[in-house]
């Protein structure tokens, strides 16, 4: 049958699968080295193995096939070629006679039987030939080259590594690093309980494993990495212990201890899915003055790459002092392989200022900017300016104004519980988004509605419909932006802004008056609070 023996099929690394060889082989190369390692290098370890373990089939298959045809070198009746130029066919020699070319020096012609079935005259005795020149072995195809076959296939591999692993009681893992079950040091449950006073000692955290070992007394013996990752695991497996670092980075912290909103949830922040178009959304939603990052929304219209990134407050962040962790935010603040919270530092850019923020990575949101919007007097609508840092820090910033007053859409509690708006004259102490701001001079009231389940709950359309006629109040020609109803209808109801764009361009009481206005028809049935 023809093929290449000294090569792999096209698709071997597009095709591969893990086998119970190449687990043995890594796990025994963990045992040798005693150190854990990440999935990465073990990738790398695995295609070392398995180009190796091909180098060494192809030599076996290529004896068995025959000898590389080469012009240069002599031959006898009987004996097997191989033709790379032919696709690798084999052949037998099945005569050989003298050449008959005046312009070449001397040379032998051999007849050969290939496996084809056809016969084919060959040069032999031949010195100059290009086919002399190439020497054909194993390393000259690329999926037997480490460098090529990592960079290519190296993601999709570890891929299919981590699933096989994952299945392996006889492996660990803790933050991408694994090791044998057996080799581990034993982390009874006193080294956890005095793991816990030290993190109380330290306000809850965050600590470095190092330094928790440290006053701890756990004997580091000959191994400390090994010490170091025992502990790790250990405490990953204990309730009390949160790791909040970053990628590549493990730190400890006290669950208990952990601020309220990033073990749970804001009321604000809640959202019940709601389906709608998105494609009969999605071009208006692109024509949103500013950036609009929302957690909920996967339509945005920023440039992701930029070192600075500015963006609208909405009420439900302003109020829980929260920021939407967007995917165009996403790359602004740190990540981890696993952890689901990651603790790290703020700095307001213009003091300097450093005070701790979480990521909330399950629910898309970065926690711990209440008391900074505080200190600002910052309202919803309110531009906050983000800027990459150095690892673990994220610059914060707002243009800072000098206070004055100014109208401002404000939005009030009436009597009747109902939330109305009118423009007053409000404090303003930085830069906002026209279209979003809102002054909201009595928060506390209008936490009595969120508290309310039965009031949050209201279907949306009816929420939309009331922040409509509001909104129509303020503008003489009765006209509703789709941008200032977006913030509006989140003072009451956590909603990113696809749903509400799809409505008002579906529903019969919306008429859409061009660009991004709208209104609300006259003979519009329902709606009223």
């Amino acid at each position: 049958m023809a093929g290449n023996p000294l090569t792999l099929k096209e698709n071997y690394w597009e095709q591969f699968s893990v086998q119970e060889e190449d687990l043995e082989y890594l796990y025994n190369h963990l045992l040798d080295i005693g150190q854990p390692q990440p999935l990465q290098y073990l990738v790398k370890i695995l295609i070392e193995g398995r180009i190796k373990q091909e180098l060494k089939n192809i030599e076996k298959r290529q004896k068995v096939a025959g000898t590389i045809y080469k012009p240069l070198e002599s031959y006898e009746i009987g004996q097997n070629l191989i033709f790379p130029a032919l696709g690798y066919l084999s052949g037998k020699v099945t005569n050989i006679r003298t050449g008959n070319n005046p312009d070449l020096t001397p040379f032998k012609v051999i007849e050969v039987s290939l496996e084809t079935d056809e016969r084919k005259e060959f040069a032999a005795e031949l010195t100059d030939h290009k086919l002399n020149q190439v020497v054909i072995t194993g390393g000259d195809d690329p999926l037997l080259d480490f460098d090529y076959v990592f960079q290519t296939y190296g993601q999709q591999l570890e891929k299919y590594l981590a699933a096989e692993l994952s299945k392996n009681p006889e492996l660990v893992k803790f933050a991408d690093q694994w090791f044998p079950r057996s080799l581990l040091v034993d982390i009874n449950i006193g080294y956890l309980n005095l793991a816990e006073a030290v993190l109380d000692m330290n306000g809850g955290g965050p600590l470095e494993t190092a330094k928790i070992i440290e006053q701890i007394d756990l004997p580091m013996d000959d191994n400390p990495t090994l010490v170091e990752f025992s502990l790790n695991l250990g405490m990953e497996k204990d309730g009390r212990f949160d790791e909040v670092g970053s990628s590549g980075k493990v730190l400890w912290f006290l669950r208990r201890l952990e601020p309220p909103e990033v073990q749970n949830v804001p009321v604000y922040l809640e959202y019940e899915p709601i389906n709608y178009d998105k494609s009969l959304a999605k071009e208006m939603l692109s024509s949103f003055e500013g950036i609009i990052a929302d957690e909920l929304e996967f339509t945005e219209n920023g440039n992701p790459k930029s070192n600075t990134i500015t963006i609208s407050l909405i009420y439900p962040h302003w109020r829980a002092g929260t920021l939407p962790l967007s995917p165009m935010m996403q790359s602004f603040f740190p990540t981890a392989y696993e952890s689901p919270r990651v603790q790290f530092t703020f700095v307001d850019g213009q003091t300097k200022q450093k005070f701790n923020g979480w990521v909330v990575r399950p629910y898309h949101y970065v926690s711990g900017l209440a008391d900074w919007y505080r200190s600002l007097d910052l309202m919803p609508g309110s531009l906050i300016q983000i800027t990459r840092s150095k690892p673990g820090e994220v610059v914060i910033n707002v243009d800072r104004r000098r206070p004055s007053r100014e109208w401002i859409r404000t939005a009030l509690v009436g009597a009747d519980g109902g939330v109305v708006f009118a423009m007053l004259k409000q404090m303003v102490t930085a830069s906002y988004n026209e279209r979003m701001v809102i002054a909201v001079p009595d928060a506390e009231n209008l936490d009595k509605l969120w508290q309310q389940k039965q009031y949050r709950n209201r279907p949306l359309e009816k929420i939309i419909i009331t922040m409509m006629r509001e909104l129509s109040k303020l503008n003489p020609q009765g006209h509703v932006h789709v941008q200032e109803l977006y913030a509006a209808v989140n003072i009451l109801r956590r909603c990113p802004p696809g749903p509400i764009v799809s409505m008002l361009l579906s529903q019969p009481w919306s008429r859409h008056m061009g660009d991004l206005y709208f209104r609300l028809s006259e003979n519009v049935v329902g709606g009223a609070e």
